[in-house]
């Protein structure tokens, strides 16, 4: 188990979500090469090289701007209501307790879910806990549940309960049972209402007295992979995020062509302010991958991934190993890519979950996917 004591989150500003300390404009001071990632910008628009952690802190917060120009701004989380969590619904399975859950999360909405118990859980310890974020799918929160009618290779959730961890499973806003007017809500996107919803899922896994609040994951596929990287890339508590063909540099979705990230719940400012210009967003998946480190990343990208270009991954994965390294933290990104289509395979699923459980210091009580 491996937390890189001697480079504390707080200094490398794990967790900015201001420009505090940060007086430029992103859009006007830096780079639109968003591949850059070893620079930085001052207030006066100067570039310096980033040399150590403290240097790669002003760079991150940089990113964090980047991304908050396109999805909005993180609301302020220092005032939060109560979760007021209910149960609606609880079946028994297999080496775990499944309820149907709501909590409170964006704009008073109440968020649908699935929370696993393992059933094997030792009385009075604490152990891990992992959110598990669904693709695109009607179904939502079912589709990671293995369930009659969900996606081949989809039941990470069910998974991951298996082998031991509480498992959150929550709905993505306008899918499962989550229905919401985006035109009515606070938020600039459903990319930034979905961080927020799923920073209230952290915050559940934390408030249970079976889970220890330093290891808590996420994982997620395709809609889940991405939202697993921006969770991680705004909330430090996440100590290891899973993404299966989740990202690709917005140049290499579909050779430039963004259309297919400007719903309303997705970021639709990348239509109406920045033109679906991919030269013109203020953010790139480059930037998203290195504002993970030094924690725990685990890329699966496939060669045959018809909507992520694998070929965007392999030039984004030396631009972000550059600041994995500078951060001591080398072996914390780890990429595979297999075979196949858009797909997350037993053998990556299993690659996955022992990346997983080496990281948050956890013993499967079972081996699956077998």
């Amino acid at each position: 188990m491996r937390f890189y004591s001697c480079l504390p989150l707080a200094v490398l500003g794990l967790m900015v979500v201001s420009n505090a300390g940060f007086a430029a404009d992103p859009e006007t001071s830096r780079s639109d090469d968003h591949s850059r990632l070893m620079v930085y910008w001052t207030a006066d628009g100067q570039e310096h090289p980033v040399q150590n952690a403290a240097d790669w802190a002003i760079r991150r917060r940089q990113i964090i701007a980047g991304m908050e120009q396109v999805m909005g701004k993180l609301p302020d989380r220092s005032k939060l209501p109560p979760l007021d969590v209910k149960v609606v619904e609880r079946m028994e399975r297999d080496g775990f307790i499944r309820l149907g859950i709501t909590y409170l999360g964006a704009d008073s909405a109440r968020i649908p879910a699935h929370l696993y118990l393992p059933k094997d859980r030792p009385a009075g310890r604490r152990g891990a806990a992992m959110l598990a974020l669904h693709q695109t799918s009607p179904r939502g929160k079912k589709e990671v549940s293995g369930e009659e009618g969900a996606a081949a290779n989809q039941a990470y959730g069910k998974e991951l309960a298996e082998r031991g961890y509480v498992v959150l499973a929550p709905d993505y806003p306008s899918f499962g049972d989550y229905v919401v007017d985006f035109h009515k809500s606070r938020f600039a996107s459903g990319s930034m209402m979905g961080v927020f919803n799923h920073m209230r899922g952290v915050d559940l896994l934390q408030a249970r007295e079976e889970v220890d609040p330093a290891r808590i994951g996420v994982l997620g596929h395709s809609l889940g992979g991405h939202n697993a990287m921006f969770v991680g890339a705004f909330d430090e508590r996440l100590k290891v995020i899973v993404s299966s063909c989740g990202w690709t540099p917005f140049h290499d979705y579909y050779g430039g062509k963004l259309a297919g990230w400007v719903q309303d719940r997705y970021m639709p400012r990348i239509r109406d302010v920045y033109g679906l210009s991919a030269d013109r967003v203020p953010f790139d998946f480059y930037e998203v991958v290195a504002a993970l480190a030094p924690r725990a990343f685990f890329s699966n990208s496939p060669l045959g991934d018809y909507n992520f270009d694998v070929a965007g991954v392999k030039k984004a994965e030396p631009k972000a190993r550059e600041v994995y390294a500078l951060l001591g933290a080398g072996d914390q990104l780890q990429i595979r890519y297999p075979d196949c289509a858009h797909d997350f395979p037993p053998a990556i699923r299993r690659a996955a979950y022992a990346f997983i459980d080496q990281t948050l210091g956890h013993t499967p009580s079972r081996n699956v996917p077998e």
